[in-house]
């Protein structure tokens, strides 16, 4: 980081807890197609359980399509995590009078730039309760705020603050919020 340029990464999907849910829904994914495919051969294919006794329709075919449902969740949760998608770059830079957030989409990549003299303050969100966010975000005229932080798990209060003060400060522009 130089005086001129301040760079932020953005963590995207490539999380532990993603990691741990597309494990989750693939193993148990293949747990119901073991116990439909034991169900319509006779055998037993898991080593828990009796799946070979169940009754192949309604029950074997039921476990059958859950595991179709699951291989269809685990694709695109697995596919969510190898494209990384929400990841990207926070660029502040002062000689050329620009803010670029470029963040990983789905299909392609997401850049927005917006002048430096457009932005108006550095905004900390903080919300407690079931649907919790903490985020830091950017006031620009004649826009909506504008996202730093990464979404998903929220950041620590003390590290929010500490973002949110060492942007505003870089900027030049108040700090809300808090």
């Amino acid at each position: 980081m130089s005086a001129e340029v301040l760079e932020q990464p953005v963590l995207g999907s490539r999380r532990l807890s993603n990691y741990l849910v597309a494990s989750a829904v693939s193993i148990g994914g293949l747990g119901f197609l073991l116990a439909s495919l034991s169900s319509f051969l006779g055998t037993d294919l898991l080593p828990l359980g009796h799946p070979a006794a169940l009754i192949f329709v309604p029950q074997g075919l039921i476990m059958g399509l859950y595991s179709i449902a699951a291989a269809l969740l685990a694709t695109y949760l697995w596919y969510v995590i190898g494209v990384n998608v929400g990841s990207g770059l926070n660029r502040f830079d002062k000689q050329a009078g620009l803010v670029t957030i470029t963040r990983r989409g789905f299909r392609q990549p997401i850049s927005v730039e917006i002048a430096l003299k457009d932005v108006k303050a550095v905004k900390v969100e903080v919300r407690d309760g079931f649907n919790a966010r903490r985020r830091v975000s950017l006031r620009v005229q004649g826009r909506r705020d504008l996202p730093l932080t990464r979404v998903g798990e929220p950041l620590p209060l003390a590290q929010l603050e500490q973002d949110g003060a060492e942007l505003a400060r870089f900027l030049g522009v108040n700090l809300e919020g808090l």
